[in-house]
């Protein structure tokens, strides 16, 4: 019987999103989960937050069942050689490391249960969007998992060859809506309110946007005609913002980051 039933190899901002999301969604608690930090700093934050954390890689992963890496990918390699002799074909390896490869995984552990997953740091809220792939992993296992991800957001299966896109799309996209949202609370600065009153009229605006989408068949443009009138004063808005680019901005931002990442994926000799 294993102490711990996740492991959290690196507390950075995915990996303490995720852990949040965790508790957050009442699936764990926190003596079920063990993190593992070196930073001295990121230790003391964590420990504040309440969760159990430890510098020893080895132990961590001899004593889960479930082992998230969730490092940066330059730090992927010392960290897989590091606990290679401990991971066995009872371990769960879930991935959240851009630009590592289900064979680059195996590489080191063998053809064990393995996932990849691109979560955004809204884990911690429960309202990430987490894109998923699995390597030699049964439909129970399978089903397992999307039950704890399902509870912190939503869940999409994708094939391996798209997590770069859902990287952009998904955990990129996080910091794009956010960049959206401040330009309209600088806007509603701008033309009267103060700085706290124009984030939450932003903020909840944009909620409110999303949820006429989400679980819909609904349209983004239907909506967008429902609140337009011929000579009006939103259509007059939007067709400012599309004159100074704002779709073909937000379109060449994804691109743009995208083709960074297949960039530095091809000078490391490997797809994304």
């Amino acid at each position: 019987m294993r102490k711990f039933k996740i492991a959290i190899l690196g507390g950075g901002n995915i990996g303490t999103s995720l852990a949040k999301g965790l508790i957050n969604s009442k699936q764990f608690t926190y003596n079920d989960i063990l993190i593992t930090e070196k930073r001295e700093p990121r230790i003391a934050h964590l420990k504040e937050l309440g969760f159990l954390v430890t510098d020893n890689n080895h132990e961590a992963v001899k004593q889960a069942e479930i082992v998230v890496m969730s490092v940066k990918p330059q730090q992927f390699g010392n960290l897989a050689e590091e606990i290679k002799n401990d991971v066995t074909p009872g371990h769960i390896i879930i991935s959240t490391i851009t630009g590592v490869t289900f064979k680059d995984i195996e590489s080191f552990f063998g053809k064990i249960h393995i996932l990849r997953i691109m979560p955004n740091i809204a884990l911690e809220i429960c309202e990430s969007m987490t894109c998923i792939t699995f390597r030699n992993t049964e439909s129970k296992l399978e089903e397992r998992i999307l039950s704890i991800f399902d509870k912190m957001g939503k869940t999409m299966i994708i094939t391996e060859d798209m997590m770069g896109a859902a990287t952009v799309v998904g955990a990129c996209g996080i910091a794009f809506a956010l960049r959206f949202m401040r330009a309209m609370s600088q806007g509603g600065i701008e033309i009267g309110f103060d700085s706290e009153m124009a984030q939450l009229i932003a903020a909840q605006t944009i909620k409110g946007a999303t949820r006429l989408i989400i679980g819909t068949s609904n349209h983004p443009e239907g909506e967008i005609d429902r609140v337009t009138t011929p000579q009006g004063i939103t259509i007059s808005g939007l067709n400012e913002m599309e004159h100074q680019g704002f779709s073909s901005a937000v379109i060449r931002g994804l691109i743009t980051s995208f083709n960074k990442l297949e960039n530095l994926a091809i000078k490391s000799n490997k797809p994304v």
